[in-house]
């Protein structure tokens, strides 16, 4: 049986999603989210140590819940994304995409011939083999696959009207922490560096009709990040929101403590 992704039809329909980062290894995490009411999460295998072995199972508990499941690449490289993909996620976020030949190199590692390179085998994002109509599940697989690609640098920014004329592209992600790194304004995501990059991204978004995502922090920022035309919403990332919630229940925890100290 092949899992039916709903996530890009979602957006196409003009649906607001809002899901998190996975960087805590093992499925626990992934199920809370999912009984937490997130509508996807983005399984890290950049910044954190996961494999397509290692987050197979975490795919597995996404499903489970009803949730998405889209992979963060380490990097673009073709047999990086094969195998990523053969596990069978819903979509797939390249970093660092700076140029349009990084671009162009992914998104035609994610296409099956004749749009790409994309190789075949009967693995589990084709039901082990166990499909009716191998022409069909092609087809299928090049319509339905959430293509995203990183928006995280100077570079990238300059270079996005080129990068976004690229049709089978579906959505231009910003990280803001490594752009404002980038622009020399490391954390000031208020600063007119970033609000101007960030105006800029959205144009050329506007004008080749890509979709938007970003990652935000706070609730606060979702509203505000709704209000300037972001439709996918990735909040902080597993093990912060676990940090910060820990934070504040031993400061609050402390405090009570101190106060009815004998």
């Amino acid at each position: 049986m092949i899992i039916r992704s709903t996530l890009k039809k979602r957006l196409l329909a003009g649906e607001i999603v809002l899901g998190t980062f996975v960087w805590a290894d093992g499925v626990n995490s992934v199920e809370i989210l999912g009984n937490s009411g997130f509508d996807f999460v983005i399984l890290d295998t950049e910044h954190a140590p996961g494999t397509p072995e290692s987050i197979i199972n975490q795919l597995r508990a996404a499903e489970g819940r009803g949730m998405d499941a889209i992979v963060r690449l380490p990097n673009t490289a073709r047999t990086t994304v094969l195998r990523a993909l053969d596990i069978g996620v819903s979509g797939a976020l390249a970093p660092q995409v700076n140029d349009f030949e990084t671009a162009r190199a992914f998104i035609d590692a994610t296409l099956y011939p004749p749009l790409g390179c994309r190789g075949f085998a009967s693995v589990r994002a084709t039901g082990y083999g166990l499909i009716d109509s191998i022409p069909e599940y092609l087809a299928e697989a090049n319509s339905d696959l959430l293509r995203i690609v990183q928006c995280e640098t100077e570079n990238a920014v300059l270079n996005l009207n080129e990068i976004a004329k690229i049709e089978e592209i579906d959505m231009i992600f910003v990280g803001p922490y490594d752009l404002s790194l980038s622009l020399g304004v490391p954390g000031e995501f208020d600063h007119p560096k970033m609000t101007d990059a960030i105006d800029a991204i959205l144009a050329v978004c506007k004008e080749y009709d890509k979709m938007t995502g970003i990652l935000v922090s706070s609730p606060e920022e979702v509203k505000n990040r709704i209000e300037q035309g972001f439709k996918f919403l990735a909040y902080s990332v597993d093990i912060l929101i676990l940090a910060a919630a820990a934070k504040n229940i031993t400061s609050v925890a402390r405090n009570i403590i101190r106060e009815l100290k004998p």
